[in-house]
């Protein structure tokens, strides 16, 4: 017996293969199983609402009020504020293939309050082939186990500022919308940004690459800072555009200066 496939019966399948490929999942779900100490392991998933991993509204429930006055924010030796509420993410994260439709946090300056929020991740943290629609901040976060954020896409704001990569991390395949900075990050292990695309500016000042670093084929649609950029190990340039122009001040690649690398690789 032949069967007849109508466009109504064509529409439910597809709508059906979608939603079983595609899933969604609310942040504050996420967040509850992080709290209860569950590994994090999403596929193929849509994440709504804000997820927080510096978990701000439960720490200002038991923080003192601040008085908000000039000379508040104060300064340590090592840059970072006094007023800063540290959260240590201690359970394996992993997304891939997933798409974040709200903003993705680890870096929170609260102003009512006066304190700033970050959060670090000491297991790993897998963000690989995903899709940042909103925010994705990571200043000041400490990454202590393998990262990956290879084949994502950040279409908003994103920091990774004072950022610190203790083991393995690959930013391969990347795009980033906006203006993207690794101001001040500290990789301690090699590091890819093979076959990324910046189309903003991209900031890399002061960035410190320990164990090498790769822009082969990297597409920079805009400008590139690297100036006062230290950099140990390979320093792999092929094939590397920067539209613009290229700050490289003061940059030391394995003790020579940028245009000094240049030259001697010719």
């Amino acid at each position: 017996m032949k069967h007849k496939i109508t466009l109504l019966t064509l529409s439910l399948f597809l709508t059906t293969t979608f939603s079983f490929a595609q899933k969604t999942i609310e942040a504050s779900d996420i967040m509850q199983d992080i709290k209860d100490g569950k590994n994090i392991s999403y596929k193929n998933a849509t994440i709504v609402g804000v997820l927080d991993f510096t978990y701000m509204d439960d720490a200002l429930e038991k923080l003192p009020k601040r008085k908000k006055k000039s000379g508040w924010f104060n300064w340590n030796s090592n840059n970072y504020s006094t007023n800063q509420v540290k959260k240590m993410i201690d359970v394996n994260i992993s997304f891939v293939n997933c798409i974040f439709k709200n903003d993705v946090l680890a870096y929170i300056p609260h102003e009512d309050s006066g304190y700033t929020f970050t959060a670090s991740f000491e297991d790993n943290a897998i963000f690989k082939n995903c899709n940042f629609e909103r925010k994705a901040m990571f200043k000041y976060s400490r990454f202590e186990s393998n990262t990956d954020f290879s084949g994502s896409s950040f279409d908003d704001d994103t920091t990774f500022k004072y950022a610190k990569f203790d083991d393995e991390i690959s930013f391969a395949n990347t795009a980033f919308d906006e203006t993207a900075t690794f101001k001040y990050a500290k990789f301690s292990n090699n590091v890819s940004f093979s076959n990324a695309l910046f189309k903003d500016s991209a900031t890399f000042k002061y960035t410190k690459f320990y164990d090498g670093v790769s822009f082969e084929n990297t597409k920079f649609e805009e400008d590139l800072n690297i100036k006062y950029t230290q950099v140990s190990g390979d320093f792999i340039i092929t094939n590397m555009d920067v539209a613009y122009e290229i700050d490289s001040k003061y940059t030391k690649i394995n003790g020579k200066s940028f245009s000094k690398y240049l030259i001697d690789k010719k």
